[in-house]
């Protein structure tokens, strides 16, 4: 296949550029739904002029539906992105990223979706659909998920199905809540996978972050118990993972135990405990729900972010070692591939 196409780049030299840009546009379309052309020359940073010669030849190849609302991706055109999703990765580097990380980490798989979720929605929601991929290929009737918040994890959640074998399936939160938006909330985002999905959730009210009185009094109520109970028996565990200071901030801790988590060399933070360089833990909370402990026994760990801005966070973290996949995006890749090869 890859000495076909080198064959015909001699004869049409635009041909990867063409199938790069028609790909992603159907793309775009997948992840809207339903969106409408000025709208989709806005996310594509294309001219209305240009897109609209693209759609119409998409649309001649029944791989679009023009409707009244906007266009929609046929049931052909997504058959067709599924099908090239291998290739695409392989001619535009994304599959040697996938290989060089998983060696590097020794995770069990990794997946990098194309884009920088810093700068583009449309990556941060892909990353949320690779992550569906991932769980409705792994969970088990019976099992129980949890999940950590932030805006990454809810486009896990927002567009989250799972096989009609997934039966009896719980999400839990992974932890309390910071007390931010409820729309990124652990307990939130637990709700909105069960109601998509058609299982069960739990739901935990207490703050994420307390001190040792009050953590000693919450966890004697035998209601709180009973769901952290639950909650630790996590087979399958979702996650994002968070600058050290943005999230240390994000806690209101003390400016004091901000300025010597980074003297201690904090990079990186999941579950309430914040990480080195080399994936040490160099400072926890005192948290209800997942402990580290119940981490290391997890069966199935996913990590989900991206984001240039991320990388030396996602690299501390998959250097504790206890994270089973790995979903991120290909600037973040490319910028740990790049700093591995530094150290090295």
């Amino acid at each position: 296949m890859h000495q076909l196409i080198e064959l015909q780049q001699q004869l049409v030299p635009d041909l990867l550029y063409t199938m790069r840009k028609r790909y992603a546009i159907l793309h775009q379309v997948m992840l809207s739904d339903t969106i409408g052309r000025r709208t989709l020359a806005t996310e594509m940073a294309m001219t209305e002029r240009v897109l609209r010669a693209e759609i119409d030849f998409l649309k001649e190849q029944g791989l679009l539906d023009i409707h009244s609302a906007g266009m929609r991706i046929s049931e052909a055109g997504k058959e067709l992105l599924e099908q090239l999703e291998p290739l695409y990765k392989s001619l535009f580097g994304l599959s040697s990223l996938e290989k060089e990380l998983q060696n590097a980490f020794g995770l069990s798989r990794v997946i990098v979706v194309a884009g920088d979720s810093d700068h583009s929605l449309q990556t941060k929601r892909e990353l949320g659909r690779a992550a569906c991929q991932v769980l409705r290929e792994t969970v088990r009737q019976g099992d129980v998920v949890a999940v950590t918040g932030g805006t990454t994890i809810a486009q896990v959640a927002n567009q989250l199905v799972l096989s009609a074998s997934a039966k009896d399936v719980w999400f839990v939160p992974a932890r309390g809540g910071l007390g931010e938006s409820l729309d990124y909330q652990a307990n939130t985002l637990a709700s909105t996978m069960a109601k998509r999905t058609g299982g069960h959730y739990r739901l935990l009210h207490v703050p994420d972050f307390l001190g040792e009185e009050a953590y000693s009094s919450i966890m004697g109520e035998p209601n709180i118990r009973e769901i952290v109970d639950v909650i630790r028996s996590s087979r399958i565990v979702v996650h994002g993972i968070g600058d050290a200071k943005v999230m240390a901030r994000r806690r209101r801790l003390k400016e004091t135990d901000v300025a010597a988590m980074t003297e201690e060399g904090a990079l990186a933070e999941a579950f309430g405990y914040y990480f080195d360089q080399n994936g040490a833990v160099v400072h926890k909370m005192q948290t209800v729900g997942l402990r580290l402990e119940d981490i290391v026994n997890t069966e199935v760990v996913i990590g989900v972010a991206g984001g240039k801005s991320k990388a030396d966070a996602i690299a501390s973290i998959m250097r504790f070692g206890h994270n089973d996949v790995l979903i991120t995006d290909e600037a973040a890749a490319t910028a740990i591939v790049e700093m591995s090869e530094d150290e090295n």
